[in-house]
């Protein structure tokens, strides 16, 4: 095609202006409108199957020194910020069997109870998460640790990792009876968990695991106090002494941190075959031995004649506390966790049992709430190296018969013994 001049200026005119005007109506035309969704925060889990949550419920209380009664009780709705519980089960511990025994808090009456386990069957509209960020269903399974501190305590105002210290340290199951609330405890067919609680779902638990979720707190809280002197590493030589349940969950916790060497202590045979289960090396019986100095010369051909470099002291038993100072070598260490309560004093020299030795001594006092993701961690570690603490748990009673539970417990037949809500029912079913 032949094109003059003039006729190529003109065609180019009018494709420039064509094209300006196309990029005019690009930029006046306004973008597709994306309009951002908001964060959708989920609605309060509403009440399942409100049909099956009574009007009235049963606790078994402890009316006085030795004596529970099983009381029914109104089963108020719960508040804007409480959680309702169905509970599940509960294990037994030794403060419940001083409480039972003698009432040293002056709690009577209560409802005892605090190694326990449940599902959530309502939720308050101001609850949305666990206390590490996991939202909280009906249908979930709960446990509950401590609850918050007054902010009066001097000691977790300067000092919050040291919260368990505080004098009116809460824990479930060792409240005071309330004339609103009766179901503070897990020795009951319901809880209610009030704001300020610690709790954490645990779905992916089974039961026995979930009750040993309290325990192996207080494990977990006695060996970071025990790291602290610097004195565990994997060639340690560790002596656990009292192979009650603690002792053998701290024997477990001691064996999954990776220490080597370890040394149960106990007077009943039964238990130290379950400890060398746990992870011990070595069981030694003190009913072999009639006196002191022969159980220093058992552990002494266990330690190289120097004694351990670690002990931890988990028996409430005075002469006990008084003779682990005398297992330890000179530059050693203790951990003292068997005296929740008052069971009186014990002998040490001085001289002999400190000063010259240089131990390192630690107290344990039961455990701060954070130290419940710890615990959980590591009975799931413990599961997978083969470690069987489930096997911890050798008595399953109905709350219907928990004198029974609980004189088979005073008894030492057994070594967990639990207390199952014969009223259960899952929604999840």
């Amino acid at each position: 095609m032949n094109l003059n001049p003039a006729e190529v200026e003109k065609i180019v005119r009018e494709v420039f202006k064509k094209t300006q005007l196309s990029q005019a109506a690009e930029t006046l035309t306004p973008a597709p409108l994306v309009v951002a969704e908001p964060t959708k925060i989920p609605a309060a889990p509403a009440i399942v199957d409100a049909t099956s949550i009574p009007d009235r419920a049963r606790a078994a209380v402890l009316v006085a020194k030795e004596k529970l009664e099983f009381r029914e009780f109104p089963l108020r709705q719960i508040r804007n910020d409480e959680i309702l519980v169905r509970v599940e089960s509960c294990g037994i511990c030794g403060t419940d069997i001083h409480c039972f025994k003698n009432d040293p808090f002056n709690l009577c009456p209560v409802v005892l109870g605090h190694e326990g386990t449940g599902e959530v069957v309502a939720v308050g509209s101001e609850v949305r998460m666990d206390s590490v960020g996991k939202p909280v269903r009906p249908g979930d399974k709960i446990v509950t640790s401590t609850l918050e501190t007054s902010t009066a305590c001097m000691i977790a105002k300067y000092n919050p990792a040291k919260a368990n210290l505080c004098d009116d340290l809460q824990i479930y199951g060792l409240l005071p009876d309330e004339p609103n609330n009766h179901f503070n405890g897990y020795f009951g067919e319901y809880l209610i968990i009030r704001p300020g609680s610690s709790f954490f779902v645990v779905n992916d638990m089974n039961l026995d695991l979930r009750v040993l979720i309290e325990p192996a707190a207080v494990a977990a809280h006695a060996l970071e106090r025990a790291k602290k002197t610097g004195l565990i590493n994997f060639r340690s030589r560790i002596i656990v002494q009292g192979c009650g349940p603690i002792g053998l969950m701290m024997i477990a916790i001691v064996r999954t941190a990776g220490v080597n060497n370890i040394i149960a202590i106990d007077g009943n045979a039964s238990r130290l075959e379950t400890a060398k289960r746990m992870g011990a090396d070595h069981a030694i019986n003190i009913r072999d031995y009639p006196d002191r100095q022969g159980l220093i010369e058992a552990v002494g051909k266990l330690t190289k004649g120097l004694g351990a470099h670690f002990a931890f002291q988990v028996t409430g038993v005075p002469a006990a506390a008084s003779t682990i100072w005398k297992l330890v070598r000179r530059g050693g260490g203790i951990c003292e966790v068997g005296f929740f309560v008052d069971g009186g004093d014990c002998t040490i020299n001085p001289h002999e049992d400190i000063c010259k030795k240089e131990i390192m001594l630690v107290g344990s006092w039961a455990y701060n709430s954070w130290e419940y993701p710890n615990a959980y961690h590591f009975l799931q570690r413990a599961e997978r190296i083969g470690l069987p603490v489930e096997k911890l748990i050798t008595h399953h009673f109905s709350l219907d018969r928990i004198h029974e539970a609980f004189q088979t417990n005073i008894r030492q037949e057994g070594i967990k013994i639990i207390v199952d809500n014969p009223n259960f029912q899952s929604l999840r079913n």
